[in-house]
């Protein structure tokens, strides 16, 4: 007799794939078993899914078709269920399985236009954070800013892609237009941040990824643009530095030597 634990999983493993037999044991109200009643409970929760990616994911639902989205949304939901009852979360891995998805292969940009969307849904749901007021550092000296660690926003996410997946992603939302786009244009790096009520999302300049990657791991001002210079030659610390901090990306900061000044507050 199998456990409760294991009619459990058999039933959730028949609830999303197809193929599988209706577990034994369940019946209707006349006490014969209920397959058409589990049909129905098991095309619920798949359309569930569906929905709930196709919410999370509307310029990829809108770039590839809504019954082109729907077949690779329901491939994913067998593959990869979710873990959470809370389904406006629900995709964290999309954008890793259309990267894989062969029937999208004729659309490499795809998987990071999925990302920035992911990315936003991250922003969206990430903690609160008061932004760091610019005026406070003018009154530090040069030499010492360049030694200052900053803590960054807890929504703060970038996308990196070798296409134009921001310009992509941006003529398919809200009232963007479509338009040709050369995938051989080069790539871009977006920003996506949620500093009050609303998430944004910006184009990051060539070395801008590396230099926020940097601040985030803790390195020192310095060190950052060290990075950011590295990457590009034509990095320019002072403005990617004042448009970060317009963007709200920075909650505080510290001299690297210690941890108890710090400029600004981090709201959590």
């Amino acid at each position: 007799m199998p456990s409760l634990a294991e009619r459990q999983a058999d039933f959730a493993a028949a609830l999303l794939d197809p193929a599988r037999r209706m577990p034994l044991g369940l019946v209707g109200p006349d006490g014969e078993n209920s397959a058409r009643r589990f049909a129905v409970y098991r095309n619920n929760v798949s359309v569930a899914l569906i929905d709930a990616l196709a919410a999370n994911f509307p310029a990829t639902r809108r770039i590839v078709g809504e019954e082109f989205f729907r077949a690779m949304a329901r491939t994913h939901a067998l593959l990869e269920p979710p873990d959470s009852p809370i389904l406006l979360d629900y995709g964290a891995g999309f954008p890793d399985f259309i990267a894989r998805f062969a029937a999208a292969g004729s659309l490499p940009y795809l998987a990071d236009v999925a990302r920035i969307e992911r990315a936003w849904t991250e922003a969206y749901h990430a903690p609160e954070g008061s932004p760091l007021d610019p005026a406070m550092l003018s009154c530090i000296p040069g030499d010492e800013a360049a030694e200052l660690c900053f803590m960054l926003h807890p929504s703060v996410r970038i996308v990196r892609s070798q296409f134009p997946a921001l310009t992509i992603w941006r003529m398919n939302v809200a009232d963007g237009v479509p338009a040709p786009v050369n995938l051989d244009s080069g790539g871009e790096d977006a920003l996506v941040t949620r500093p009050d009520a609303e998430v944004e999302v910006r184009s990051v300049p060539a070395g801008g990824a590396e230099f926020i990657k940097a601040l985030a791991q803790g390195h020192r001002l310095v060190e950052a643009a060290k990075a950011g210079l590295h990457k590009s030659a034509q990095f320019d610390l002072a403005a990617n530095l004042t448009a970060l901090l317009g963007a709200g990306v920075f909650v505080g900061s510290r001299p690297a030597t210690s941890t108890n000044h710090r400029v600004g507050s981090h709201t959590r």
